[in-house]
């Protein structure tokens, strides 16, 4: 596009006021919480001076251990997003739509984007993706997330919402190459960006070049000139502000004209398009014009204008993350630490620095009573171990001088920093996996358990930022996916079965014989349900040890369902062993043993049958002998008797089987009480295991403080 200096002037200056509006303290709080997570905890004039004093400048980082088991804990639990039709949208729509939208989170690493996503916020107190409509594999469009580097997302500053909707404006502010322009806009304002040794205007270059994120330093990044030397113009030296705004405009709607729902239509729709719909639909569907707030698109480097159209979307491209938010003040875990890290570093150091002292307190020297050595060379070799002072006779003996003594409470300065980071951060050591070996393990769970209650509100902020992601992909869908398509997904099962869902595939209905469209996602509304479940393998272990606990008490508890919690390699192929591949030698050998054990017990049950109804033909014909014999009564005293036989028969076989049950009942309560006595022998072994390691480490430190004392106070003084 053309040369325009008052459109340029004109973006730069609102990106100015909200840069100078709380953009630059973010910057700057962002980078200082950076350094302490990489371990870059001492300002350089600080790590100079310790330098020059001969003091130590310790470095503990305990706060890329906290963060490490907060990114954990969200790693562990992940979230799926589920469409429910509403409105009278189809049942059948909502699920294919929710397939659409597991291919695009497949498509685009969206677990691995999410994780980096949540990271900035947590170190830095806001993350952001972006998500828009890409070209580049497939020419009807697909949705494309990527992550964005918060320090280069500027925000309204009037705004104080968490949603991007209630935002005026956003810029999002990049540095380019001559190549990423041509590609992304057109080689002629490529040539001419790239040809320009320095800006035109004061919006060409501004201090956040200071503070971006690259691989490599600013120090040596900042010496390469030269521009001329960079014949494929790959160096990224062209500053681009990209903002997106609302403006008041009148635009084209659909309306649905049964429920009144209304969805505006896409500014490059064209009209044959539009009534095309409006005929697929058969008068259901109608269009009007509304006042409403469009987004604004416009791009700018220097005072060249790349792009100036309106938004093709109905969202602002970019998503944010916000572990806490307050009113338009966004809050980190990093931030909080920064305190307590810094006294645990300064208070550690000073303690080293007590210690080396000690060891190296100095001596007393009468003037010229050393024989071997000067004053110089005891200063220097003073401390080392076996030292030999040789004085003269007449002088007096050099004399160490004796240390200052340790501040009372100085360690537990340290231990009440260590303390102020697990309460601050809501990680303990139970989380941490670091609990001591006498606790219970029933009270590391549940202490566990409470810690992750006190993420909560970090965890619903995500589910908040999966929600716009959600809501918006609907609304990118409906607008792009209008064509046939063939969605490829893979399912997160055991088997891992791909599955092909055709949308918008046009097909005759053999009832009406009338065209219809299947899976149409151009129409309806829809519900959006997120729901967070564990990681596979988290369940995977806990379900394989719930069904191994229900298979000992004889549960029965099929074979497949403990293989495919199980951690072997090769599940899947097992299972389709055991449940499909019904044509191998093995498995038909295998079901015709079985089918003949099943024939064997089914064919002795009968002859069971079969010999108690020959017997009681055989009793009732000697009965009816009997009654013909000796008469009516004696025949129903036999009877009776025989009813007294088989009841009691009865009676006692119900007696042998209850009796049965109790001794296998009394069984597995023997097994369960020897496993538990095991585990409380095994737990008691370890707990005097551990007890002895620590005498002994107790024991070594003390031998080794032992020798240390003696080493201090070697050599002989004549």
């Amino acid at each position: 596009m053309p040369v325009d200096a008052s459109k340029a002037q004109e973006q730069w200056d609102r990106f100015v006021y909200c840069r100078d509006s709380g953009h630059v303290e973010f910057l700057v709080k962002a980078d200082k919480c950076d350094k302490f997570f990489k371990g870059e905890q001492w300002e350089k004039d600080d790590l100079a001076a310790l330098k020059e004093a001969r003091r130590p400048a310790m470095t503990i980082n305990k706060i890329i251990s906290t963060v490490g088991t907060v990114l954990g804990e969200q790693i562990f639990n992940r979230t799926e997003v589920l469409f429910r039709p509403k409105n009278g949208a189809k049942p059948e729509t909502a699920e294919a739509l929710t397939k659409v939208w597991l291919h695009v989170s497949q498509e685009n690493q969206l677990p691995w984007a999410r994780s980096d996503m949540f990271c900035d916020g947590i170190i830095r107190s806001r993350g952001f993706v972006d998500m828009r409509i890409k070209f580049d594999d497939n020419m009807q469009g697909e949705i494309e997330i990527t992550n964005l580097n918060s320090k280069n997302v500027v925000i309204d500053p009037d705004a104080e919402g968490y949603d991007p909707d209630e935002w005026n404006d956003v810029f999002v502010t990049k540095w380019l190459s001559g190549q990423d322009i041509s590609v992304l806009y057109n080689e002629d304002d490529a040539e001419f960006l790239s040809s320009r040794d320095t800006a035109s205007y004061a919006f060409g270059y501004d201090s956040l070049d200071r503070v971006r994120d690259r691989f490599g330093t600013p120090e040596t990044l900042g010496n390469a000139s030269a521009f001329d030397s960079d014949k494929h113009m790959v160096r990224r030296h062209i500053r681009v502000l990209e903002r997106q705004y609302r403006l008041l405009n009148k635009q084209l709607h659909f309306v649905d004209i049964e429920t009144g729902d209304m969805r505006p239509i896409p500014h490059d729709w064209k009209r044959d398009k539009i009534a095309a719909l409006l005929e697929k639909t058969g008068g259901r569907i109608s269009t009007t014009k509304k006042l409403v707030k469009r987004i604004r698109w416009c791009v700018t480097a220097d005072n060249v204008v790349l792009h100036d159209e309106w938004s093709p979307y109905q969202h602002f491209t970019v998503v944010p993350y916000f572990p806490y938010f307050r009113y338009g003040t966004t809050i980190g875990i990093v931030e909080n630490l920064l305190g307590p890290q810094e006294i645990l570093n300064k208070v550690s150091s000073q303690e080293l620095h007590i210690v080396n002292t000690t060891a190296n307190s100095g001596y007393v020297v009468e003037e010229d009573s050393l024989v071997n050595m000067t004053t110089e060379e005891l200063e220097q070799q003073g401390a080392k171990t076996g030292i030999v002072l040789e004085y003269r006779k007449s002088a007096q003996p050099p004399q160490k001088i004796q240390p200052n003594q340790v501040p009372t409470g100085l360690d537990r300065i340290s231990s009440k920093a260590e303390d102020s980071i697990k309460n601050i951060s809501n990680v303990s050591d139970s989380m941490q996996g670091f609990d001591r070996a006498d606790v219970a393990a029933k009270a590391i769970a549940y202490k566990t358990q409470r810690g992750s209650v006190n993420m909560t509100k970090i965890m619903d902020n995500l589910e908040r930022t999966d929600y716009i992601l959600a809501r918006n992909g609907i609304d990118l869908i409906q607008a792009f996916y209008t064509e046939p398509r063939l969605i490829n997904i893979t399912h997160s099962d055991i088997t891992r079965e791909s599955e092909q869902v055709s949308v918008n595939q046009q097909q005759q209905d053999p009832a009406t014989g009338e065209m219809e469209i299947i899976n149409d996602l151009t129409l309806g509304e829809f519900d959006i349900t997120i729901t967070t479940t564990p990681a596979r393998a988290s369940i995977e272990d806990t379900q394989f040890e719930q069904a191994r606990g229900l298979r000992e008490i004889g549960v029965q508890i099929p074979d497949s369902v403990l293989i495919e919690n199980s951690r072997l390699s090769r599940r899947a192929e097992i299972i389709k062993q055991m449940t499909g591949d019904k044509e191998s030698p093995e498995m038909q050998a295998q079901m015709q043993m079985q089918q003949r054990t099943q024939e064997a017990q089914v064919a002795g049950l009968e002859a069971d049958v079969a010999d108690k109804q020959a017997d009681t033909q055989l009793k009732l014909a000697k009965v009816q002998e009997l009654m013909q014999n000796d008469g009516q009564q004696q025949a129903q005293q036999e009877m009776g008797m025989k009813r007294e036989e088989m009841s009691a028969s009865l009676e006692f076989k119900v007696a042998e089987l209850e009796l049965k049950q109790k001794e296998m009942e009394r069984k597995l309560e023997l097994q369960q009480e020897a496993h538990q006595l095991t585990m409380r022998i095994k737990q008691q072994e370890a707990e005097q295991n551990a007890k002895l390691r620590e005498e002994d480490a107790v024991a070594k430190r003390a031998q080794m403080l032992r020798t240390q004392q003696t080493g201090g106070q070697g050599g002989r003084v004549e």
